[in-house]
């Protein structure tokens, strides 16, 4: 189990640059269904106090294939005054989860970390249930899936499309950094908060991604640190991407 309270806030200077006048790239801000949701995530997760940040407690894939819950996975949730401080704080990070919990995705899934992580947690099966009380590709403690909004989705993880996991953990991933699967995410190379990730959205440029994660540097670096994958125009950002967005 990751200690919330040992996260440590990071900031970020805000990007002062101006945006090309030549290139019609604009922040999209968040969108429509963020301002929708933000105040009513808000009010929820603050109802819901320190457990709304319950841990997501994984296992590694070897350990799917047991019916019955490991001993050291059964630690009782943090107390209620525990604290868990994210880089992306207030309505930012209420809105990325609220997003999560109102939006069905309307794109094609492409490969991306998050299969090497299911690889990892579950043997890359998306739909595993061996009655353990984790549940799906990324082995979701149900209080987690339930907390950060998967019940919109499904009463389980594993009764979920893969997409709508990933769009759950992106939610947790936001809050908890890629600590929150303490094994397998430093076994593909990743941990705390960096090179976290992002799946576009239908409608989301470059600008709004950059905006909504407060990316140094603005969509300039947003776009360097993916151009492999975007391709030679920013523009051509396409749904279904997944970015590395710090």
């Amino acid at each position: 189990m990751i200690e919330l309270s040992n996260l440590s806030d990071s900031s970020r200077p805000s990007d002062s640059s101006d945006l090309p006048t030549d290139r019609q790239i604009r922040s999209a801000g968040r969108s429509s269904s963020f301002r929708a949701t933000g105040t009513r995530a808000a009010t929820a997760l603050a109802a819901l106090g320190a457990f709304a940040l319950l841990p997501l407690l994984t296992q590694p894939a070897q350990a799917a294939s047991e019916a019955a819950p490991r001993p050291e996975l059964a630690a009782p949730p943090p107390s209620r005054s525990a604290s868990a401080p994210s880089p992306l704080g207030g309505l930012q990070g209420m809105d990325l989860i609220a997003r999560a919990a109102t939006t069905t995705p309307e794109f094609t899934r492409q490969r991306s970390v998050w299969d090497d992580l299911a690889m990892c947690e579950s043997s890359g099966d998306w739909h595993i249930n061996t009655g353990n009380t984790f549940y799906g590709g990324l082995q979701f403690w149900q209080p987690t899936w339930e907390l950060f909004g998967g019940l919109a989705y499904a009463r389980r993880a594993d009764l979920a499309t893969p997409q709508q996991q990933i769009d759950i953990a992106e939610a947790v991933l936001r809050v908890q950094g890629w600590d929150a699967w303490p094994v397998c995410s430093r076994k593909i190379g990743r941990k705390g908060f960096e090179r976290l990730v992002h799946t576009v959205q239908p409608g989301e440029t470059l600008g709004g991604i950059a905006e909504l994660y407060d990316t140094h540097g603005g969509w300039p670096a947003l776009y360097s640190l993916n151009r492999s994958l975007i391709g030679d125009d920013p523009d051509m950002v396409e749904p279904g991407m997944v970015l590395t967005v710090t």
